[in-house]
């Protein structure tokens, strides 16, 4: 994909409607996943202020330490026609911001900015109030574009290829890190540009969703969780988990991955428009509730996914937002036994015009490795 398809110049201009009609005088986007989103533009996070100001009117333009020039300069966000405004060690960008933006009220500041970027502001305009950038920039993020929705499916193919790979790395006598290592060097090799995270869990581990990598050594008879994800040269990211078993299963988890199956296949089953994200999370959990296994689901059932693993929306109870065309989002239920073994299945599901498509393809059967 083009950096034209992903970051399209009529983006800043989107973003500038969307900050008027949110009664804001300015977004102040420093690097993230908000930066990106906007100009293509993956800065590096320093104590040196990079900011895209968008103004609900004018001209945006963009704060660059003249040691980073020639990095925006060669970003996509040259194409966009922004002005660069080039600062020096002596300088402070902070008051120029205010002096160009000259009197606000109101400014949205990124997400992830960090705090002594956010004070420093306050500082330059203690007249202004200041709220998230995101509350401005959801519900363009949320709904993924065409080109968007190709690289969660190109993302999504370079992991389902480490899936592929994993039960060749899974043996009896190796360790959970030893696994993991492997793991991470496949995630590179299928095309991502780094490595977001890898979870192994084996046996009692498995039972905890965010397991750490340990030494402890994988036994004969033991499921084992394997979730995995990375970020793609384009920024969008991958997330996906199968659960494994090396050699013969234990029958009381032969059981209740069978319910597991079935609920992250009615959760898939029922994403269309119009229906709600916690309606989603509804329909994996009441398919584990029946069986018996309800406390045993102990997370939301997913998250939205773009250029952050984790972001708006999430799939979970109480969240009565309206599934539309073009959110992407992860089904991940789980059924996890405290001290014995767990399992999750995850794909990322992007809604249609109709129904979901699920960007991972690899079997959602349990996988038995020699």
């Amino acid at each position: 994909m083009e950096p034209s398809d992903l970051y399209p110049t009529t983006r800043p201009a989107a973003v500038s409607e969307a900050v008027d009609r949110a009664g804001l005088d300015a977004l102040l986007l420093t690097p993230g996943p908000d930066l990106r989103y906007v100009t293509g533009y993956d800065a590096l996070p320093l104590e040196r202020l990079t900011c895209l100001v968008v103004p609900a009117s004018g001209e945006p333009f963009m704060m660059v330490p003249r040691l980073e020039l020639p990095a925006a300069e060669h970003s996509p966000a040259s194409r966009l026609g922004i002005e660069f405004v080039a600062w020096d060690e002596t300088d402070d960008p902070y008051a120029e911001v205010a002096r160009r933006l000259g009197p606000v009220a109101r400014v949205g500041l990124a997400d992830r900015m960090w705090a002594l970027q956010s004070l420093r502001f306050r500082a330059a305009m203690p007249g202004a109030e200041q709220v998230l950038a995101g509350s401005v920039l959801r519900e363009l993020r949320m709904r993924k574009s065409p080109a968007e929705k190709a690289a969660l499916a190109e993302a999504g193919a370079a992991i389902d290829a480490v899936h592929n790979l994993v039960p060749r790395l899974l043996k009896a006598g190796r360790t959970e890190r030893e696994v993991g290592k492997d793991i991470a060097e496949a995630i590179i090799d299928a095309g991502h540009a780094r490595v977001d995270f890898v979870i192994v869990g084996s046996g009692p581990n498995g039972a905890s969703p965010h397991a750490e990598l340990s030494d402890r050594v994988i036994r004969p008879g033991e499921p084992v969780v394997v979730d995995i994800g990375g970020v793609m040269p384009s920024g969008y990211c991958s997330d996906s988990t199968r659960t494994y078993c090396v050699g013969e299963p234990p029958a009381d988890f032969t059981a209740y991955y069978e319910v597991l199956k079935r609920a992250q296949e009615a959760a898939c089953a029922h994403v269309r428009p119009g229906v709600s994200c916690e309606s989603v999370d509804a329909a994996a959990r009441e398919v584990i509730a029946e069986a018996g296994y309800g406390e045993y689901f102990v997370h939301r059932t997913g998250h939205g996914i773009g250029l952050e693993t984790h972001e708006e929306p999430y799939i979970v109870a109480g969240n009565t937002e309206e599934m539309r065309p073009g959110f992407a989002f992860s089904v991940e239920p789980g059924i996890y036994l405290p001290g014995r073994h767990g399992a999750r299945i995850e794909d990322i599901v992007v809604c249609g015009e109709t129904a979901g498509e699920r960007m991972n393809t690899t079997t959602r059967d349990l996988v038995v490795v020699d």
